[in-house]
Parts: C-alpha cells; structure tokens; sequence
C-alpha cells in the first residue's frame, strides 16, 4: 500500500477554539434527508406511495424539518411533491425542503413542484472546492461564486409569481458542497455573497448547510471548521448554520456532535445512517446519544424496534447487528463478566424507584425507553459466564437459581453451547436445564409417596413418609418420621444404601399464579466423601418440591 500519494486536507488552525469545553445540552433543528439523499443511495429507489408512508413515519418521529426529493431530477420526484402538497400530507409545523443545483431551468421546475405548500425550504448548491472548480467546472473562483448568486437571483425572480402569503414561506438554504475540501476563507466568502443577495433578518435567517460531502479529516477539524465559519460569517444572529456529515472515515457521529459543540444550529441526516457511499449521519445514533446525557433530543424513538423494521421494509436495507441502540446484537452480553454484571445491577434497580439514575453496567440506557426488551439482553454461548444462564432463567421462565448454584447451571450450558458449535436460544437452556435437574432419573426415582401428619413434638409437626422409591434400578420400600415432609424423607433414605449426605442449602420460590402456581424449590447436599451437588424440584404440592430436589441432587 503506497500512502505517498495521499495528503491530508489541511483548513487554518483556531489559536483559542472555544468547542472543547462546550457540551451539549439542547436538541439542534433536525433534518431528514432520507426522502431524498437517502432515496438516491438505494439500489432499488423507492417509489411515491412508499414515500407517502416514509414521509408519515419521520412526522410521527417529530421531525420538523424534511428534504423530500430533487423535483427536477424526474417526473417521480415531481409527483411525489405534488402529492403531498396536494393530499394535505404536510402539517403547518412542518416544512419540506426540496434540493436543486443553482441553474435557471431547474429552479424554475422545482418552484413550480412548491406551489400551495404551507412551509417551504428551498435548497440550492453548487461545488466549491479547488478539485471542483479545476475538473468539473473548469471556472475561477469569481466564476463559481457569480453561478451562487445567479441562482439566488433566479428564486428572487421565479417567487415574484407566487402569491405574498407563499413567499414569505420559503427559506433560503445554501451549501458550498464540498465545504470540507473548499478553503475555509473561500466557504466564508460565497456564503456572504449568497446572503447579500438573499438579504436577511431575525424573521428571515438563511441556513448554510456545511457537509463533510466527503469526510476527509478528522472530527476535531470539523468542529474547528464550523468554529471558524460561525466566527467570520457576519450578520451571524440572522444565520442557521447546519451540519450534513457523511461517514466516509467513520466518525460522522463524532463529526455531528463536535460541530454542535462548536456552535451549529441544525442536523441532517438518515436514519440508521442510510446514504452515499458509507452512509450520511445516523441521526438515531446522535439523538439517543443526547438522551443517555440526559438531553431531551425533541425526536420520539421510545418504538424503535418499529421504526427500525419500518426502515427495512421502506428501503429493503439492513440494519446490521452491532449498530448502536437499534442493533440486534446492541443489547446483547455474551461475555460471562458483562452478563454477571448486567444482571446483578437489573437486579438492584428492582429495588429501587424507578426515576433513579441509571448506571447499570455495560448498558448505556434502559432498553425498555427505546422498546426493546431485557429478554435480549444477554444470548448464551461457550463463552458466557456463570451468571448469564440464570438470568435468562429467571428472566424467561421464572427459575430464580441461587447464586451459590450458577456456576454448576453456567458450566452446564456453556458446555452444550461448545458442543453445538453456537448460541443456545432461551428455549434451549430451559430444556438443558429441566433434562438435567428435573427430568433426571438415573439412579433414583420415585415410585410411590405418601405423607401422614402424626402429631407433634413441642412446636414441630412430626410427618411420616411411606413410599417405594427405585435405586439403581431396584424397588425398595422407605419409611420413617421426621418434623417435616422433607426431613422425613431424608430419614427414611438414611435406611437404605444410597450413601449418607447433608443438605447444606435449602432455597425456595413459587413460580406462577393462581390454580398454576408451583413451589420450586433448591437443595445442596454434601456427600460423606465432601463431594457437594444441587438439585432442583418443582411442583404443586411445597412440600414435595423440596423432596424432588434432594432425588434431583441423589441424581447429579
């Protein structure tokens, strides 16, 4: 690989850059562009009617800002403004923005696709950078700022034939594309003109959109960008600066969030970062961002696994796993620590009211603000830890395990995940579990039980067991008294073979409710040789759950 050929993209240094120290702490304007830059991305665009429903999902979000087609770029396009305008898609806080290079004829077609709309932005651009100018233009610098103003000049001359109601409901937006290539001093110098002759006041700000077109430097020079564009642009009350990074190094997230730090006013982006190339901003991505800081982003994503699935269905993309909040895997632990982790801290939050701080480890925010659900949380494979079964246990299936006995369900499981190579779904650890606690018969079953209270010695009950138990496959008859069914019935064992034991643990819970509430219950026993294993025992009768637990231990 030879790096020689490449320089980077060098803009003037700040001496005192305010940005680092600033936070942010207000939700910016918001702009969807993925009716129209996002469309454009798609190997198959979308078509109008799925745009209708496009558009009626980001108005249900609250975006109040939309870029909704390039009306001259086709018959389609047209239409589908048309219709909107005309069906009353658009609500009176919301206004469309429709994009169109600074030339004449297709000024002239884009404003005829606005007329009657309640709220319009309209957006031209034209190519700024040293690249553009030589290549694609071939025009000086005086050359391409007169195509800008020519083009303001024309929307000036083409709303003189719109009723004054309508005109003055159309903002200006202007972007020197390729600002993040174009010389900072140069970007500055066509905005002013471009605003010159647009003319300005506090009801009428222009927006200059300033896009990482190409994402060419870091983030850090970005927000450095926009420092110095907010710094030299005069009139700077009267103008809305806004951001449109795309994600060619990676990092338009980062991007976004040090550019508003550096004092833009405005976003544009995609959801779930559909667009160009690598992808225009994930604005979900910068919205969730400012909610977990506590941060209102004014955008409503507490459903995101619809809007997610709706995304996929309007644009036929994916959105991959590890994508942040929307991911499937995004919520997911299966490294043994972190599922240790998060449930032990979901655990303490039960505890707690539910407006405390959230600080549950590995997990950034609650799942349940956003739609999704602890079920996902963690997913089981040969390297998840002893905790990470049981939760899904508890969880899923009500088994809440004693801590001292995780270990014992962890090794079990992972050992099955190992043997089938991947990760066992919540189902499958169930059947594992009941196979090898409640559904094991191996060397000790029970044939027949029955137990008879017989009186009482001082405040204990004394209970009787009778019964006929098999042992290593042969059918011996028990009996014996005890203060209660389940030291009953250890008594009458001690009067067979099956070797001498201890229960050092005795944990239970009812699982269910009403006439299908069981009582499930743990036991440790400790044999004569120091040897300790669990047992587990479910069912509708207290007492007998505990008796299953200790066959179920006898069997381990």
């Amino acid at each position: 690989m030879n790096a020689s050929k490449y320089r980077p993209v060098i803009q003037p240094a700040l001496k005192n850059r305010k940005w680092p120290d600033q936070r942010i702490t207000k939700a910016p304007v918001w702009c969807s562009v993925d009716l129209r830059d996002g469309n454009q991305a798609l190997i198959d665009p979308m078509g109008v009617e799925t745009k209708l429903a496009y558009f009626d999902l980001l108005v249900k979000i609250g975006f109040k800002e939309i870029e909704i087609c390039f009306p001259s770029a086709s018959d389609t396009e047209f239409e589908f403004c048309r219709r909107l305008i005309e069906e009353n898609h658009i609500p009176d806080d919301v206004s469309i923005q429709v994009l169109c290079q600074a030339r004449e004829h297709l000024i002239r077609r884009t404003m005829e696709a606005i007329k009657g709309a309640p709220n319009v932005i309209f957006h031209i651009y034209n190519s700024t950078s040293p690249a553009q100018r030589k290549y694609t233009f071939n025009k000086s610098k005086e050359e391409i700022i007169k195509i800008a103003v020519d083009g303001v000049k024309c929307i000036k001359e083409c709303m003189k034939d719109l009723p004054e109601e309508e005109q003055n409901k159309i903002r200006l937006e202007y972007s020197p594309e390729s600002f993040s290539m174009t010389e900072l001093d140069y970007a500055v110098e066509i905005c002013e003109a471009v605003k010159n002759e647009w003319g300005t006041s506090p009801d009428k700000k222009i927006i200059f959109n300033l896009p990482t077109t190409v994402e060419c430097y870091t983030a850090n020079v970005y927000a450095d960008s926009i420092e110095y564009f907010s710094e030299h642009i005069s009139d700077r009350e009267n103008v809305v600066i806004s951001t449109h990074c795309h994600n060619d190094r990676g990092t338009g997230v980062a991007s976004c969030e040090l550019a508003l730090m550096a004092g833009a006013d405005r976003v544009e982006g995609c959801l779930f970062g559909n667009g160009e190339r690598t992808g225009n901003l994930d604005i979900v991505t910068v919205a969730l961002n400012m909610f977990a800081e506590g941060v209102d982003p004014e955008l409503d994503f507490s459903d995101l696994p619809e809007i997610a699935d709706s995304y996929q269905e309007f644009t036929k993309m994916d959105i991959p796993p590890r994508t942040p909040y929307a991911g499937g895997l995004a919520y997911t632990a299966l490294s043994g620590g972190h599922q240790d982790a998060i449930a032990k801290g979901l655990s303490a939050r039960d505890k707690m009211p539910k407006d405390a701080v959230w600080d549950v480890p590995y997990l950034l925010i609650d799942p349940k603000d956003i739609g999704r659900k602890y079920e996902g949380i963690i997913r089981i494979n040969s390297q998840s830890g002893k905790g990470g079964a049981s939760f899904i246990l508890e969880h899923n299936f009500g088994y809440a395990v004693p801590k001292a006995m995780q270990p014992a369900v962890g090794n079990l499981i992972k050992s099955e995940s190992d043997k089938a190579q991947r990760e066992l779904k919540p189902e499958e650890i169930l059947h594992f579990f009941e196979k090898q606690w409640l559904e094991n018969k191996s060397n000790l079953e029970i044939i027949d039980l029955a137990t008879t209270m017989v009186g009482s010695s001082g405040s204990e009950e004394v209970v009787s067991v009778r019964g006929v138990i098999k042992c290593n496959g042969e059918q011996i008859s028990i009996g014996a008294k005890g203060n209660g069914p389940l030291d009953a019935f250890v008594a009458a064992l001690r009067e067979t073979k099956i070797p001498n034991f201890n229960i050092t643990a005795f944990h239970e819970h009812s699982v269910g409710e009403g006439s299908d509430t069981s009582a499930i219950a743990y036991v440790q026993i400790m044999e004569e040789n120091g040897k300790q294993v669990w047992g587990v025992g479910k069912s509708s009768n207290v007492g007998r759950a505990g008796i299953a637990a200790v066959v179920s231990a006898l069997n381990q």
